[in-house]
């Protein structure tokens, strides 16, 4: 297993531009998640504005020679967990769409996922979606010098599970630098004051995807497409953190604007 290591500060500041590309890539798409709006459109539109940035995106052609992934984003459409590959399928009023982009700048990679509703959700769904991004805050506000990986995964399953939604597991948050995957591995469930230690200049992602049912997974014969076992949706928040010295700071947040 590789070496779990801290990003100098000049590593930090190149992730940070990686990771504000990122989320200015989310601004852009966000007034084209409307229905009647087709996922491969999404997909161009984020690839164009990656690439007139001078960037490259981080996902297509990521993975094994014989399957690599064949696009910008990833998109996953309400059932979809993750890895859901742009299709011509237009989105519906009602939909919920899971959108994953990496972007590689400046010799570093930049990651985060949004969840997006289409319109009118159904009041669980929105609950859902809520629940998701309360637990990525949650496995944030528990990231500090001293703390433990355990303690970001059991913040998360507290809050998920206690609503009574399922909490993947076999999918995870990672350590991100020169690499789209690095160690450590961040799980989104277990136990406080277990697992790695957490220290200054460490880099990782925090992804929880939270199911409306079970936690159960399934891979869909594409090899790359994970859906829930029971059909349910499934919603999910990414950011890239670094950890200071007093807690972490967001690495896939757009830069202010001097003066603004």
């Amino acid at each position: 297993m590789a070496r779990t290591s801290t990003k100098t500060p000049r590593e930090i500041e190149a992730m940070r531009r990686a990771g504000s590309l990122v989320a200015e890539t989310f601004q852009v798409l966000e007034p084209h998640v409307q229905p009647g709006v087709s996922v491969q459109e999404l997909d161009q539109i984020a690839e164009e504005f990656i690439r007139s940035r001078g960037a490259v995106p981080a996902y297509i052609g990521y993975g094994p020679r014989n399957n690599p992934f064949p696009a910008t984003i990833c998109a996953s459409i309400n059932e979809v967990i993750c890895h859901g590959i742009p299709s011509p399928r237009k989105l519906r009023e009602g939909d919920i769409i899971g959108v994953d982009i990496g972007v590689k700048m400046g010799g570093v990679y930049g990651d985060a996922c949004h969840t997006y509703t289409v319109g009118n959700v159904t009041p669980e769904v929105r609950r859902l979606v809520e629940t998701a991004r309360e637990s990525l805050q949650l496995g944030l506000e528990a990231v500090k010098p001293g703390a433990r990986m355990g303690d970001i995964g059991a913040a998360i399953q507290k809050l998920a599970e206690g609503r009574g939604f399922g909490v993947v597991r076999e999918y995870t948050g990672h350590g991100i630098g020169k690499n789209l995957h690095e160690e450590p591995t961040v799980y989104h469930h277990g136990l406080p004051g277990t697992g790695l230690l957490l220290q200054p200049g460490m880099v990782f992602t925090i992804e929880p995807m939270i199911n409306l049912g079970r936690k159960e997974t399934k891979l869909l014969p594409d090899g790359w497409t994970v859906v829930t076992a029971d059909g349910k949706p499934s919603a999910q928040f990414e950011h890239t953190l670094v950890v200071t010295q007093t807690g972490y700071d967001i690495l896939t947040l757009p830069l202010k604007t001097v003066g603004a």
